[in-house]
């Protein structure tokens, strides 16, 4: 599936904003799931934009923007062929992989003068995803004795996906991944720190995936420039398929109940991954002067045919 995305976020200041820096996770990478075909982004006011790789392998922007300025503008845009991931590579498979949940929690509890894994630093939690009883008491009944993490995590998504209910505007950034899960309710962001909250509480290493999805617009009707949104999902990582195509990483989608190795479907795009939030934003920065700000935020993943 060949996809176009375009990202556009706009701030308007009052009174003007002195001097700013900005850092930007809006470029995708290739994953065993997605191609990069092109991308770039501009940035009004004109700045130098720099690039790099930050500690979790994603491509980061950054800007500084030394001269007031009462509004900010960033568009970025992509191409990205996405596809199923091949069928056959490395040595196990989601389907039948059986390594259960506790050996996977052994395998990164701490042990003096042993090796360490890569990937333990996502088995503690993070500002937007604690580890707390309450997590763990929520998830305990799909983590079942001996039963296997992919089945565990699986059913989990699913059991999320029935119990909490979706509403635009109902939390923000700054809402606790506790009082939604105590409300039962919120968007995908909070759905994903939930679900990280949750795994990470049994001992599990997951971390907080950032993208997009290809929604559809209703029958007869044109899709709308602007209207999408980006898109929040989680994934856990099994030792047993680390020799994948997929790296390891399961990824768990509890807004839509959709679950598969490196990606969740053809219709998702990865922009990066991180603890949380915080480490991906895809927009983000520091500002001398300025007062009240307006954000505007237009996303719009269309197949490239249309």
């Amino acid at each position: 599936m060949r996809l176009a995305i375009t990202h556009e976020t706009r701030y308007h200041y009052s009174p003007q904003v002195q001097t700013a820096q900005h850092v930007a996770h809006l470029q995708p990478a290739d994953t065993p799931c997605q191609k990069v075909i092109s991308h770039w982004m501009q940035v009004e006011p004109a700045a130098t934009v720099q690039h790099n790789i930050d500690a979790f392998l994603n491509h980061r922007s950054y800007w500084a923007l030394t001269h007031p300025h009462d509004g900010l503008m960033v568009r970025a845009h992509s191409e990205i062929i996405t596809s199923a991931i091949a069928t056959g590579t490395g040595t196990a498979s989601a389907k039948n992989a059986r390594q259960s949940w506790e050996s996977v929690r052994e395998h990164f509890r701490y042990r003096g003068g042993q090796p360490g894994d890569v990937h333990s630093g996502f088995v503690f939690g993070s500002h937007h995803a604690p580890v707390h009883e309450a997590f763990l008491a929520y998830a305990q009944s799909s983590f079942t004795p001996g039963r296997s993490l992919v089945q565990a995590a699986q059913e989990l998504t699913a059991r999320m996906h029935r119990d909490f209910r979706y509403e635009s505007q109902s939390t923000d950034i700054n809402t606790p991944a506790l009082e939604a899960l105590a409300e039962k309710r919120g968007v995908c962001q909070d759905f994903a720190h939930i679900m990280l909250a949750c795994l990470r509480s049994l001992g599990l290493p997951a971390r907080y995936v950032s993208g997009y999805l290809l929604t559809q617009p209703p029958p007869g009707q044109p899709r709308l420039v602007g209207s999408d949104a980006s898109h929040a999902w989680a994934s856990v990582y099994l030792p047993e398929l680390a020799s994948h195509a997929c790296q390891g990483w399961l990824d768990l989608d509890p807004t839509n109940d959709r679950t598969g190795l490196a990606s969740p479907g053809e219709d998702y795009v990865r922009l990066a991954v991180g603890r949380d939030f915080a480490d991906v934003s895809p927009l983000r920065g520091v500002l001398q002067g300025g007062g009240a700000h307006t954000l505007e935020v237009a996303v719009t993943v269309a197949p490239v045919d249309e």
